[in-house]
């Protein structure tokens, strides 16, 4: 077997989108205050910062070309929702913690930046487990326009996949049809 069978390219991706994502996610400068001492773990804080909006910024160009190249194929449509949830999710996370930073009668149990995505990837999976929850309006004003925007993400991934399957169940029905030659079924 070659390594592509293995792994598929769209896997890859979109395993490289969330990589991506997670390392911009856990390098953002938020809140800084410059000291010296610091400067070396900021530094590498800025490297991986950029590596990761270069790693994601590259992602999106090879999806937009993957895209223009053929705008029908559903697995393309696909890598590119799940890369914009990837992005839309590190903004909502990175957005909850600053926030909470900024007022911290925001949330309970938001603490730190792996609470602030915990709740966004809580949020986006409909579960929420009530250990982190808004409890501010601009919180929950913020939550609910993730939940708008997780709901029409959802809706959207699952009008691809119908129709990507309707489509093929289609188009081997007509294969079929094509092969016996417009014969009715009589199996039944």
């Amino acid at each position: 077997m070659t390594r592509g069978r293995r792994f598929p390219k769209h896997a890859v991706r979109n395993g490289a989108a969330a990589l991506f994502a997670v390392l911009l996610y856990y390098s953002v400068p938020v809140g800084w205050m410059f000291e010296l001492a610091a400067w070396p773990g900021r530094l590498a804080g800025v490297f991986i910062f950029f590596a990761g909006v270069a790693g994601l910024g590259w992602l999106i160009w090879r999806r937009i070309e993957n895209y223009l190249r053929d705008p029908t194929a559903a697995g393309g449509q696909v890598d590119g929702l799940l890369l914009l949830v990837c992005i839309v999710g590190v903004v909502f996370a990175l957005f909850y913690y600053r926030l909470q930073q900024l007022r911290p009668d925001q949330f309970v149990g938001l603490e730190t930046r792996t609470d602030a995505l915990y709740y966004t990837l809580v949020t986006l999976g409909t579960v929420g487990f009530g250990d982190v929850h808004a409890v501010g309006q601009v919180a929950r004003i913020a939550t609910m326009v993730q939940i708008v925007f997780d709901l029409v993400v959802l809706g959207t991934l699952l009008t691809i996949i119908t129709t990507s399957v309707t489509g093929r169940i289609q188009a081997a029905t007509r294969a079929a049809k094509e092969v016996s030659g417009g014969a009715p079924d009589t199996s039944q």
